[in-house]
């Protein structure tokens, strides 16, 4: 798609306080990587968590009081994205178009492979249509950030009986799919910054068959933020690797969805190929 594609976020506090754009140049993101401070060239992690500890503080707060929906997650995401690019990290996505020309919910299928993904997918998705995660259960245990995950009504499987998360999956997911809500889903056994394919499970396919929406496929190499010793969720922050988010055309689901499945981990290992070279 040629042309300048932009995305207006709304921000909402005490009424609309501004106005934020994610600007598209031919369906392309890239960031605009400004000059570093001393202390953020020195110190990229600890400056990254100082803002990031303040942006889940606010996002908390909002949601406690019942005033966290959709725009303010999307303004949240957006503080996100620029705080990591702020210490340097490049973020690119391509594929926008494909999400933004496809006018109904859908189910949207990724590999797995960091914090990152989980905060910056708002910010894209968001904008252009509400949408919702498929976590594991603790997320909605954390410290803070349990009232802004659980205000996103997502989907919340324990990922320890793999019959009742599925059960889970396919009951709550249709329903968010019913009420115009976009599911995303990481179907990976567990977090990886390398893909196997065979570690992909079907059941974001399988969801989208019951539903009777499309997929679309999701690509990204988010190894820019490392799985912490101590805590999973906050390694390092490596600068030196840039940040790839890739979305896919919409497939249709047909038979029982091999034939997508398939595509879907093409699409995947493709890209993340095309990455490292």
């Amino acid at each position: 798609m040629d042309g300048q594609l932009r995305k207006e976020l709304k921000i909402y506090g005490k009424g609309i306080i501004t106005m934020n754009t994610l600007q598209y140049h031919n369906s392309i993101y890239t960031s605009s990587l400004q000059q570093l401070s001393l202390f953020r060239k020195q110190f990229p992690s600890a400056s990254f968590y100082y803002n990031l500890f303040f942006i889940i503080f606010r996002a908390s707060r909002m949601a406690k009081r019942g005033d966290y929906d959709g725009p303010a997650w999307g303004k949240s995401s957006y503080d996100v994205l620029r705080a990591i690019e702020k210490i340097g990290v490049p973020i690119e996505i391509t594929g926008i178009e494909h999400i933004m020309e496809h006018k109904h919910p859908a189910v949207i299928i990724g590999n797995h492979m960091s914090m990152m993904e989980t905060l910056l997918l708002p910010v894209m998705i968001q904008p252009l249509r509400n949408v919702t995660f498929v976590v594991k259960e603790s997320l909605l245990h954390y410290p803070i950030f349990k009232y802004v995950m659980r205000s996103r009504n997502p989907v919340a499987v324990g990922r320890t009986n793999p019959r009742e998360d599925l059960k889970t999956v396919m009951t709550e997911g249709v329903e968010r799919l019913g009420s115009r809500v976009s599911v995303i889903v990481f179907p990976q056994t567990t977090r990886s910054q390398e893909f196997d394919p065979k570690q992909m499970s079907s059941i974001g396919v399988k969801l989208a068959k019951k539903a009777d929406v499309s997929v679309i496929p999701l690509a990204l190499k988010t190894d820019a933020w490392e799985n912490g010793k101590l805590f999973k969720d906050f390694g390092r922050i490596d600068k030196s690797k840039t940040a790839r988010f890739a979305f896919g055309k919409p497939l249709k689901i047909s038979r029982r969805g091999n034939e997508e499945q398939q595509i879907i981990n093409h699409f995947i290992t493709e890209k993340l190929d095309n990455w490292r070279n």
